[in-house]
């Protein structure tokens, strides 16, 4: 299939849209074709962009000041005692709704932020022409490739009799932690796992169960001190398997 064939369906891709055939092949694509492997970096970006932009609002630290001083407004204007002991108790839930409000918020932008930040680094590495620093599918080869890159050490799990392969790993950063990046194989499509030390706000999130993130599925949790992230455009099922034979290497 020609460049400007797949050029067509780079939305369909980026939004998880293809066939798991044409996704795989789509894949494999982008390997080997420098042009189409920037773009659809490009559609990934702009995605993380306009999500970012659509947060809500987050309200300013001078609401509580402007609430307090329409309180002591009121209160000049001859406000009665009853009627103080009505506004003092709206206003203070007033103000806990608005701050569990703000608290969600932020969470959630902090939170569409990493995982925009992770599919980056994710499609970034299968679109380059050497994904993965260490080549090899021996988890003995590959664990002590990072000793010394990087502060922590980790356990990879035993592969054989399943699906999965592992391709290689290289190393990461995230916020300018640095990390480890491995990238497996499942039915020709690839898996991104990554694994920081689980410290600081860069990595700070609920650890979840398979869902969907911009347009990929993806499982994160915490073990031994390190956060686990599963990502890929496999199912919900594939991505909780392969970070079950983590948890259990673990």
């Amino acid at each position: 299939m020609s460049c400007e064939n797949w050029r067509d369906k780079l939305d369909a891709y980026v939004d998880g849209e293809l066939a798991p055939a044409e996704a795989a092949s789509f894949s494999t694509h982008m390997r080997q074709c420098a042009a189409c492997a920037a773009a659809a970096l490009d559609r990934v970006q702009m995605k993380r962009s306009v999500a970012l932009a659509g947060r809500r609002y987050e309200p300013g630290a001078d609401l509580r000041t402007r609430i307090t001083n329409l309180s002591a407004a009121r209160q000049r204007r001859g406000f009665s005692d009853p009627w103080k002991v009505l506004l003092i108790p709206a206003l203070a839930l007033l103000l806990i709704s608005l701050s569990v409000k703000w608290y969600v918020g932020r969470e959630a932008a902090h939170r569409e932020r990493l995982y925009s930040e992770l599919a980056d680094l994710h499609v970034t590495a299968l679109a380059s022409a050497t994904p993965v620093d260490v080549l090899s599918s021996d988890r003995h080869t590959v664990k002590p490739w990072f000793e010394g890159k990087i502060p922590f050490s980790f356990n990879l799990p035993e592969l054989q009799g399943t699906e999965f392969t592992l391709l290689g790993g290289k190393v990461t950063y995230l916020a300018q932690t640095p990390g480890a990046q491995l990238i497996y194989q499942l039915r020709k499509h690839e898996i991104s796992v990554f694994i920081f030390p689980d410290q600081g706000e860069a990595t700070a999130i609920a650890a979840s169960s398979p869902h969907r993130a911009l347009s990929f599925n993806e499982e994160n949790w915490t073990q031994n001190g390190l956060r686990y992230f599963v990502v890929g455009d496999v199912s919900a099922d594939d991505i909780h398997a392969l970070s079950k034979l983590l948890r259990d290497a673990g």
